[in-house]
């Protein structure tokens, strides 16, 4: 049959949190060590916020349901089902849901989300 050359993701890590997001990641540093990429499903409920940050990845936003607010660099953007977006590393960006539905949404970083290179404010 030969060596294997596909990995099925059926038990992706479900990232604590305080603040009603559901993050499961499915590859990267939680999942399988991978410090390449990070690939992660995610609900931001209604509301939801988090602080600016300057990331040291590129990530890619992929919008399943629901909208989700980007302030990047002063300039507010809404994205939309079916909508894409890639912000480039060392971007100051601050995502959130000010909306009155929740967001489902997928987001792929490379390299890997870390809490190291995510550089949160406060």
């Amino acid at each position: 049959m030969g060596i294997k050359k596909y990995t099925i993701q059926d038990n992706p890590f479900v990232v604590p949190t305080d603040d009603g997001k559901v993050i499961e990641e499915h590859w990267g540093i939680a999942t399988d060590s991978n410090k390449e990429i990070s690939i992660a499903y995610m609900v931001a409920p209604p509301g939801w916020s988090e602080p600016f940050q300057t990331p040291e990845f590129d990530e890619y936003t992929y919008i399943i349901k629901g909208k989700k607010q980007f302030i990047i660099d002063g300039e507010t953007i809404i994205l939309e089902k079916g909508q894409s977006i890639k912000i480039e590393r060392n971007t100051r960006v601050q995502y959130s849901n000010p909306f009155t539905e929740p967001c489902d949404y997928m987001a792929i970083c490379t390299p890997a989300f870390s809490s190291d290179i995510v550089h949160r404010e406060n």
